[in-house]
């Protein structure tokens, strides 16, 4: 590692190709959900994760395989940021068997016990709670795993929130809790929804250790990640992140975005995050142009072939339906 004191020169050359590679996978997916939802193979609910990719890709160089991910609706791009297939995640978007949910869970519901990403939630907030529950399991079974769970400013106004900090500090579980603040919930601004504008002080009430950071950095959110995930490994309890960041699109795909300013927009865009990552690539000289277009070249195959997976599986079959609603076989409120 690099010892001088400016932030941009702290990671290596790999870390910045891999951030690279990891935020235009994400964009790219994003971008071609977006256009296939226009044209109706995507159907139902479809959150958008366009300008916030350096929180997944700061997350996941803070952490290891093992720590365990959960999120809200908004969950494509930390999926496949944690491991999972784009041909699992564009099958599931389709509502194919092939999909990461059997084409059950469809937009909101992707899920991997394997690459430990426990969703994608509906109902908000609903995870806040179950990311404490990850955190106590690996408490209980003496592992140094941490639960990073995510959620948005809207979710912050949630009971389930405030509850789960108490408890959360009294048992000193190993769970970040990462506020994704896009500014906007669905579509009212946090300066509409709350009295406390800075949302990292939710966690002043239960003496919870906090932090405000720049979302759109993935430097920034590795470093902000990383302190909060030691302190949780060392046994010393649970932290707040605020994130600030900024979604491009709307909510989802049905919003037009109409309560901010195509100006707002541009000026966000201006700071984007993976154009700050290839700045830092070009001027180190880590990569030649050819070798930058052929990280694209190689994203925009894997995109392409997501989506002919997804096109090519098959629909599930008529006696999936009632599976997986209940673990136990025999549950005997199931009628014919």
């Amino acid at each position: 590692m690099a010892t001088k004191t400016d932030v941009k020169t702290k990671f290596t050359k790999e870390t910045y190709l891999y951030w690279y590679e990891l935020m235009v996978l994400l964009r790219r997916f994003e971008e071609k959900a977006g256009q296939l939802y226009g044209m109706q193979k995507i159907r139902g609910f479809c959150h958008l994760y366009i300008g916030q990719e350096a929180i997944a890709a700061g997350a996941m160089t803070a952490t290891k395989p093992e720590d365990k991910f959960i999120t809200a609706y908004r969950d494509h791009a930390l999926a496949i940021a944690k491991g999972m297939s784009p041909d699992a995640c564009m099958a599931e978007l389709y509502g194919k068997a092939t999909g990461c949910s059997k084409g059950k869970g469809g937009s909101m519901h992707f899920f991997s016990l394997e690459h430990n990403f426990f969703g994608g939630h509906g109902i908000v907030g609903a995870q806040i709670g179950t990311g404490a529950g990850l955190a106590f399991a690996e408490q209980y079974k003496g592992t140094d795993n941490v639960a990073l769970c995510f959620f948005g400013d809207g979710a912050a106004r949630q009971g389930m929130l405030h509850e789960t900090f108490n408890m959360a500090m009294l048992w000193k579980l190993p769970v970040i809790f990462i506020c994704e603040n896009n500014m906007y919930a669905m579509g009212t601004s946090v300066e509409r929804t709350s009295n406390v504008l800075d949302i990292y002080k939710l966690s002043n009430a239960y003496d919870m250790p906090s932090d405000t950071i720049d979302g759109m950095s993935a430097e920034a959110v590795h470093e902000g990640v990383d302190r909060a995930v030691k302190r949780a490994r060392a046994g010393e309890g649970p932290t707040l992140l605020e994130i600030k960041t900024y979604r491009y699109r709307g909510h989802s795909m049905s919003d037009p975005a109409k309560y901010r300013t195509k100006e707002e927009v541009e000026d966000y865009k201006e700071k984007d995050p993976i154009n700050q990552v290839l700045k830092t690539i070009q001027k180190n000289k880590w990569a030649t142009e050819q070798e930058i277009e052929a990280i694209n070249e190689k994203v925009k195959q894997q995109v392409d072939h997501c989506v002919e997976f997804a096109e090519e599986s098959p629909w599930p079959s008529d006696d999936e339906l009632l599976k997986d609603v209940y673990t136990q076989e025999d549950y005997p409120f199931i009628v014919d």
